[in-house]
């Protein structure tokens, strides 16, 4: 027999989306249970970006200065090598929030940092080693969920069930909800390279010919990504490991005297890109939110951001009602109504520079600047454009008092 538990919300997920929406909603007093499937909140592929707009929201929740306290970096201004030259991509420093900077910040530490908050919270309750693996379902509207643990399978009965479990949801699955994908026409390789102290700062990434190498700064070590052609990564591995070592190098000079760490290919891991929406978000019972509804790719860091104001806008829109009992449909939509508009937005963009600036246009100039990066370049006034669509966002999702 299962054991069970009834709650007003189950959340499947514990990512950016799952963690926040947990800790809003139970803010505003709604009983809420989150399930994670893993042990614990680290993961390689995780991103690292906690955009002006994340820390303007946690600056509302009264949170912002012990956040601040926890290991990060501070990054005023995304500067890439382009070709050998170094230009400044997008200045924060004029936005108008409090903090006018990214904080990068391992994913886990953000995660960590968040859930033991939201456990001060009586009605707040955080499952790991709780994987969801199918719906509860009555009558056509969902009531719950089953998850597998450690000690058995596990029935959450709730008046809401949250879909935040990322890009290969099993919510989004067994819902039958539709998605609409978009071709992308790259992957990326991910790997550890040491980092040492005398290292150059953290900048955007190495653009060169049309390929790209991202470095992120984790204190001791450099996660890399590289970009390759969708589906090359045999043709890669063809080519022998020395080779792949010499493109990194091509890229990175200063990583030349420890780039032999990547010494075997189980170091270095295949993250497939995906850029996809669902068409509907929700249905009686169930909402998705996060990389559950659009899977974004890693372009501009937004991904994590975009999921968190998912995560605000489902409690600003949602709380209040389901304090007391269930949600319509038609509260559903609204949050949708209210997200998929930037979504749209934000994957175009990506869509764009996937295939105008990382696999096109880029690869034409050779030893030059593209056309845009030079405007960059000569009139540091546009700077504030990219830096306004990153760090921002098309719409930006505050904490509203309305639904505590």
């Amino acid at each position: 027999m299962a054991e069970k538990l009834q709650t007003r919300c189950v959340i499947a997920g514990g990512g950016p989306a799952g963690i926040m929406a947990g800790y809003l909603l139970a803010r505003a007093g709604v009983p809420v249970i989150v399930l994670e499937k893993h042990a614990d909140f680290f993961r390689d592929f995780r991103g690292d970006t906690i955009h002006p707009s994340t820390l303007e929201l946690m600056r509302e929740l009264g949170l912002l200065d012990e956040f601040l306290k926890q290991p990060h970096q501070v990054v005023r201004e995304l500067r890439a090598v382009v070709n050998g030259q170094v230009v400044t991509i997008a200045d924060f420093t004029k936005l108008p929030t409090r903090c006018k900077f990214i904080a990068f910040m391992p994913q886990w530490d953000f995660l960590n940092f968040l859930s033991s908050h939201a456990r001060r919270f009586p009605n707040f309750q955080l499952h790991m080693e709780t994987e969801v693996v199918d719906l509860l379902i009555d009558n056509g509207r969902v009531t719950g969920v089953r998850a597998k643990t450690p000690r058995g399978e596990l029935d959450v009965h709730a008046d809401l069930v949250i879909g935040a479990d990322g890009r290969h949801s099993i919510i989004q699955s067994r819902a039958g909800f539709q998605r609409r994908e978009f071709g992308v026409p790259i992957d990326v390789l991910w790997m550890r390279i040491s980092k040492k102290q005398n290292d150059p700062e953290q900048t955007l990434g190495f653009f060169q010919h049309g390929k790209l190498l991202v470095l992120l700064d984790r204190g001791d070590y450099w996660q890399c990504g590289f970009v390759i052609p969708k589906g090359g990564f045999d043709e890669i591995k063809a080519r022998g490991l020395p080779q792949f070592q010499n493109d990194i190098v091509s890229f990175a000079g200063f990583l030349r005297d420890r780039v032999a760490e990547l010494d075997e290919w189980t170091k270095i891991k295949l993250l497939t890109v995906q850029i996809n929406r669902l068409r509907d978000w929700c249905r009686e019972g169930l909402l998705c939110i996060g990389d559950s509804a659009h899977a974004m790719s890693p372009a501009g860091g937004v991904g994590i951001n975009l999921a968190i104001q998912d995560a605000v806008a489902t409690a600003n829109l949602l709380a209040r009602k389901l304090r007391t009992g269930p949600v319509s449909v038609d509260d559903l939509l609204k949050v949708q109504a209210r997200r998929e508009w930037p979504t749209r937005l934000i994957q175009a963009m990506q869509v764009f520079i996937h295939r105008q600036v990382v696999t096109g246009q880029m690869s034409d100039w050779k030893g030059s600047l593209p056309f845009v990066v030079r405007l960059l370049k000569w009139f540091p006034v546009l700077r504030q454009i990219p830096a306004r669509f990153i760090g921002i966002g098309p719409r930006p999702e505050h904490y509203c008092s309305r639904g505590r």
